[in-house]
Formats: C-alpha cells, sequence, structure tokens
C-alpha cells in the first residue's frame, strides 16, 4: 500500500457539523431544544447518535418513546450507509450544519432496517468488509485474521481510534508485489435520481494491457450517465468523502486511501448544483 499517511487521517477525521431537531409533531413534556454534534463521516448514524437520543428522551415520557429513526427533508436516512455517504448523497449542496430531524413514532418500514443493537451494526459492518475482501483476495486475508482482529477493526471504528483500526485494515489493503493492485475494486455508486439502490460490478483496478484503470474508466463503463461528453456540459459531480476527485485517479489508489471503514469506495453522483 502507497503511504499516504495524511490522506487516511484526513479521511478519518472528516467531520459534519449537524442540527439535530426532534420532529414537531412528537409529543414533550416542556420545549425540546435543538442538539448539535459534529458527525464523523466515516461512521454510522446508530453508532454515534446515543447523546442526540438521551438529549431528546429528557423531555418525552416513556410511553412516547419507540425506535429512534432520522430523516432529511422528507427522506428517511438509512443508517446502513456511512454519514457521509449520506450527506454527499442527500444534502452536499445545502448549507451547514447539516439539519436532521428526530423521530420516536411512525417508524418507516418500507424505507428502513430496524437497529435493535449496536450488534446489529457489527454485523451489517462485518458483513460488508468481507464482501469487500472477498472481491479484493478471495476471502484470503479475512479469513487468515483471528476473531479478536475482526473485533480490533469494530472496536477501532465504534470507539474512533485511527491507529487501533489501521494496524489491522492495512492488512486488508495489501496485495502481492507482481500484481499491480486487488483483484476486483470494491465499490458502490449511488444516485438520487434512479430507485436502484446502487450500482455494484465487478471492474479489476488494471487493465488486460497492464495500464491502471482510472475512476473516469470505471464511472464510463457502470455509469456512462456520469460522465459528461468532452465537448458537452457538466451535468454531475463524482464524489468521495465530500470531495470530486480527478477522473484521472487511479482506481487502485482511491480504494486504497478514499474507501470508507468497511472497505468500500461509496461513491455518489448527485446532480451539479445550479448557482
Amino acid at each position: 500500500m502507497t503511504d499516504d499517511k495524511d490522506v487516511l487521517r484526513d479521511v478519518w477525521f472528516g467531520r459534519i457539523p449537524t442540527c439535530f431537531t426532534l420532529y414537531q409533531d412528537e409529543i414533550t413534556e416542556r420545549e425540546a431544544e435543538p442538539y448539535y454534534l459534529l458527525l464523523p463521516r466515516v461512521s454510522y448514524l446508530t453508532l454515534v447518535t446515543d447523546k442526540v437520543k438521551k438529549h431528546f428522551q429528557k423531555v418525552m415520557r416513556q410511553e412516547d418513546i419507540s425506535e429512534i429513526w432520522f430523516e432529511y427533508e422528507g427522506t428517511p436516512l438509512k443508517w446502513h450507509y456511512p454519514i457521509g455517504l449520506l450527506f454527499d448523497l442527500l444534502a452536499s449542496s445545502s448549507a451547514l450544519p447539516w439539519n436532521i430531524t428526530v423521530h420516536f413514532k411512525s417508524f418507516p418500514e418500507k424505507d428502513l432496517l430496524h437497529c435493535p443493537s449496536k450488534d446489529v451494526i457489527e454485523a451489517h459492518f462485518m458483513s460488508c468488509v468481507k464482501e469487500a475482501d472477498a472481491l479484493k483476495h478471495k476471502s484470503q486475508v479475512i479469513n487468515e485474521m483471528q476473531k479478536k482482529d475482526h473485533k480490533q477493526l469494530w472496536m477501532g471504528l465504534q470507539n474512533d481510534r485511527f491507529d487501533q483500526f489501521w494496524a489491522i485494515n492495512r492488512k486488508l489493503m495489501e496485495y502481492p508485489a507482481e500484481e499491480n493492485g486487488f483483484r476486483y475494486i470494491p465499490f458502490r455508486i449511488y444516485q438520487t435520481t434512479t430507485e436502484r439502490p446502487f450500482i455494484q460490478k465487478l471492474f479489476r483496478p488494471v487493465a488486460t494491457d497492464g495500464q491502471l484503470h482510472t475512476l473516469g474508466d470505471l464511472l464510463k463503463e457502470v455509469c456512462p450517465s456520469a460522465v459528461a461528453p468532452e465537448d458537452g456540459e457538466k451535468k454531475n459531480q463524482v464524489m468521495i468523502h465530500g470531495i470530486e476527485p480527478m477522473l484521472e485517479t487511479p482506481l487502485q489508489w482511491l480504494s486504497e486511501h478514499l474507501s470508507y471503514p468497511d472497505n468500500f469506495l461509496h461513491i455518489s453522483i448527485i446532480p451539479q448544483p445550479t448557482d
């Protein structure tokens, strides 16, 4: 793995200033003040919002509280998507802080998975890491790890410990010297303009002639509508972690440095904002 540790740190410590407000129809005993939090981009909403939950439960009666869920401008927020992905996809062109509405009733069964405990988040996270390693190394790296290594990955994410997480995760980012990259790149491409949750296909980081594939190559093959024709107007932004990487960036480098902790590149295709 090329050593661009500063990039890894910048990605890990990315934060989104967020204002949580209780939904107006929730029954409270006194007025609920908004709650402000810097949300870590690489984490999951249900993993980092215990304080938000406690804050609003203080002004509510026990019988009015059921499972907490979050919504932004009418869209329920999927807790199993990383926070940074949710923001890039739904709110990247809006002013900060990000305004999220908190609900304790009317759980939207059709839109969201239930999240009864942290164990559910851990199971989802680990299944993504395993899927990514199946693509990268035919599962050899993750299967050679011990249970305590899997736990260290999860605890590193849960407790926001960069060094603890990367001590294990760097093994998942390595590949044999004679190869120029992973077997396949774990990626998912999301668009708000389609009903399909995401696009995910097999795509190699290196072409048959030995050339490194770029982000542009990936998009042209699996999501051509995202790329502007050479003489045409740019209609979309391609975002990872809140930035627009150059389309000439090698996919292998992006996979090593801009993947989320679940080892996937989560790429948002969003309409170009109109000023």
